[in-house]
């Protein structure tokens, strides 16, 4: 026999609407309260009739996420993170890509597209500042100009290039490569340059615009640059803008007989799966992406259940330090 909303209340010992506010996942319910609740779902085996609560309120029971491509593995990372926190809400996502273009994203923005979900999550490329959404809800993730007026959740990219250059920097590498200047997302590389920059402040260290080398975020285009530039460059330690560019780096490293981490220390950014299974172990900055998820979910739930003020939040980074930048 099925359990009942009313079953969880009576055992949980509140009434069957905190029990609806629990399973929907509302946001006016305590820690407290929501943790007894939850227990006694577990308890009992809870299971909600998505059909029933879909016709009752109206809504699809799935959302969109928008990402440019599948290229970068960090979209594949992120899609799964964003796929198993909405199924933990009983949530279905649909992913659909945009190659980057202005005219994809702007019309997933102002809820064109057919949409057919209960809103859209978007890593967007080509919006800028002053693009507005239209009356569906929308939640971009990843980098924003400042003055932006729609939900947004962020990563923390200028701390965490500062933590990744400072590590190199403490571990007594002084020529430190910047690769991949001036490409990639244009946020994403100003921030991260101004981490890398601001790491070199702190410790006193000259920026040398040599230093700072051109290529696109790619395995292939990082190899190349490297490989073209490195015996005249001489670097001790390469920070990568991220891992697909860094796992470029130790190739072209392994092929001129460079020994990595005795000869030159690396570290990239988004600890995509590969990071660990690389030759050696890939440092990297790994940014949440759980938190990214479940901000992002959270955003969309409250555009649909209230009035509500665009927020900006920041998810949290870690520094994984693996073979590569060890000495």
């Amino acid at each position: 026999m099925a359990v009942s909303m009313s079953d969880v209340a009576r055992h949980a010992g509140v009434s069957q609407r905190t029990v609806s506010n629990v399973v929907n996942n509302y946001v006016h319910v305590s820690p407290m309260t929501r943790a007894r609740v939850q227990a006694s779902l577990d308890a009992l085996g809870y299971r909600p009739n998505t059909a029933a609560r879909r016709l009752r309120t109206g809504r699809t029971g799935t959302v969109t996420l928008a990402v440019p491509s599948f290229r970068e593995r960090y979209f594949a990372d992120l899609a799964e993170a964003v796929v198993g926190a909405a199924r933990d809400r009983g949530t279905t996502v649909l992913v659909e890509t945009t190659g980057g273009h202005r005219d994809a994203e702007l019309e997933l923005l102002r809820g064109g597209g057919d949409i057919l979900t209960d809103g859209v999550i978007m890593s967007a490329v080509s919006l800028g500042r002053d693009d507005q959404r239209g009356a569906h809800p929308v939640v971009l993730i990843g980098d924003r100009e400042p003055g932006s007026t729609i939900d947004h959740v962020g990563i923390r990219n200028r701390e965490a290039a500062l933590a990744a250059v400072t590590h190199l920097l403490e571990t007594g590498r002084r020529r430190i490569l910047l690769l991949g200047a001036n490409h990639g997302p244009k946020r994403s590389y100003q921030l991260r340059r101004q981490g890398y920059q601001a790491a070199l402040k702190k410790h006193g260290m000259p920026l040398d615009p040599g230093l700072l080398v051109e290529c696109d975020w790619t395995t292939t285009a990082a190899a190349d640059a490297i490989t073209r530039t490195f015996e005249s460059l001489r670097p001790d330690g390469i920070f990568a803008m991220n891992d697909s560019a860094a796992l470029g780096v130790l190739q072209a490293l392994h092929r001129g007989g460079f020994d990595v981490p005795k000869d030159v220390s690396v570290i990239g950014f988004d600890d995509i799966v590969e990071s660990s299974l690389s030759t050696p172990t890939l440092s990297t900055v790994a940014p949440l992406l759980g938190d990214i998820a479940t901000g992002a979910l959270d955003l969309l739930a409250e555009q649909l259940d209230e009035e509500h003020v665009p927020e900006h939040r920041m998810a949290g980074y870690e520094l994984r330090i693996r073979e590569s930048s060890t000495r």
